[in-house]
């Protein structure tokens, strides 16, 4: 008989709805799983022989996400309250994790969702046990009201923590963690009382798949559409980052049946992370001597196109671009990432098309004001992506 270890549960769906019950898993289909995978390699404790009594050999790891809001993220009128400062955008989090809750304590992000799990192997590579061991952690937000200055605390709803679900040398495990911010946030609704005053719910769902050979894989297979969520792997870098906020839908929408606890999890668009040189460029892009312009952009329609005369270099804050050339489909791009850089190394003249695949927010300054050197070194980079994935 297989013995598993799993937390202590309780009945959460009379507390709120995001903490309803979540179902069991029944089989597992890792291509099924949605949103991205990747194998990276689990922390292994090896444990010794005592009295010829076997003690089995214990797999864990981790895998993380952080939430945060980006600057030019929150539409509409909530954005009057962001720019008179009653609240604030969030900087981006760091490229490693590092101690978590220094990062909370700065108010480096909003909420996190911390998944760690183990599993422990005899010797004839049988699992014997296995569990959890992360949790989810909520941040603050601040309000300033002249020289006063308020924190208010979110509310942190009970972490969601699936049944292991067992396959053939592996063990699955899925984590949701969520909650609200403690700022009332009043919007029309279409049931009684036609207002609500709590605010929205956020939430991430990660997975952690560890196998008997000391193997993980890990995903982010669900999100609330606002705000930005980051991937952290097993090695605590960040690796993923969800594509597409939406403000204005998840405003009016996540609450009730419309979360983990209702009849839905909302997927997640996930991209790839950006380069320390996009990073660094981004910087300089958005806090330069140059005002930025900033864009929206409808999906399926064209940025920039091929044969095209321009020397502008785009940001992509929000959503995914798609690069074409010659009717050939080559990549796509998610926040982070910069693009167009190849016209102004070229004379001006556009070498491929840029469509957006989502709605989409994008930030374009003249190419000029960039290190030519630094532009050449991001062009051989997306030359050589271009080559992976085309």
């Amino acid at each position: 008989m297989l013995a598993h270890h799993k937390p202590g549960r309780t009945d959460y769906s009379a507390v709120h709805p995001l903490a309803a019950a979540a179902p069991s898993f029944r089989a597992i289909d890792l291509p099924a799983l949605g949103g991205w995978r990747r194998d990276r390699p689990g922390t292994t404790l090896v444990a010794p022989h005592h009295r010829r009594e076997y003690v089995p050999m214990r797999h864990e790891s981790r895998v993380a996400s952080l939430s945060w809001i980006p600057s030019e993220a929150v539409t509409g009128r909530s954005w009057v309250a962001v720019g008179a400062g009653f609240t604030r955008y969030d900087e981006p989090p760091p490229g490693e994790l590092g101690d978590i809750e220094r990062l909370r304590a700065t108010n480096r992000f909003r909420f996190a969702n911390v998944l760690q799990a183990w599993i422990d192997v005899d010797d004839s590579g049988q699992i014997t046990d296995c569990g959890y061991s992360g949790h989810g952690l909520m941040g603050s937000t601040m309000v300033e009201l002249g020289p006063l200055i308020h924190r208010f605390l979110a509310v942190k709803l009970p972490d969601l923590q699936r049944d292991p679900q067992f396959g053939d040398g592996l063990v699955r495990f899925v984590q949701t963690t969520g909650g609200r911010t403690g700022l009332p946030a009043p919007r029309r609704v279409r049931r009684r009382p036609y207002v609500q005053w709590q605010a929205p719910l956020v939430w991430t769902t990660l997975s952690l798949t560890l196998h008997t050979d000391g193997r993980a894989e890990f995903a982010l297979t669900g999100a609330s559409r606002f705000p930005r969520h980051w991937v952290y792997d097993t090695g605590g870098h960040v690796s993923h980052k969800s594509g597409l906020t939406d403000f204005r839908d998840w405003y009016r929408k996540s609450f009730g049946r419309h979360s983990p606890g209702g009849d839905e999890d909302s997927p997640a668009l996930v991209t790839a992370v950006e380069t320390a040189l996009e990073r660094s460029l981004s910087v300089q892009l958005m806090q330069g001597a140059a005002k930025p312009s900033v864009r929206q952009v409808n999906a399926g329609e064209v940025l920039v196109r091929q044969e095209e005369s321009g020397t502008s270099i785009y940001l992509v804050l929000d959503g995914v671009i798609r690069v074409d050339r010659s009717g050939e489909r080559l990549a796509e791009y998610g926040p982070g990432a910069l693009l167009g850089e190849r016209a102004h190394l070229e004379r001006g003249t556009r070498t491929s098309t840029l469509i957006a695949v989502t709605p989409s927010r994008v930030a374009s300054v003249e190419a000029s004001q960039f290190d030519r050197s630094a532009l050449m070194e991001l062009s051989r980079g997306h030359r050589r992506e271009d080559t992976q994935r085309g």
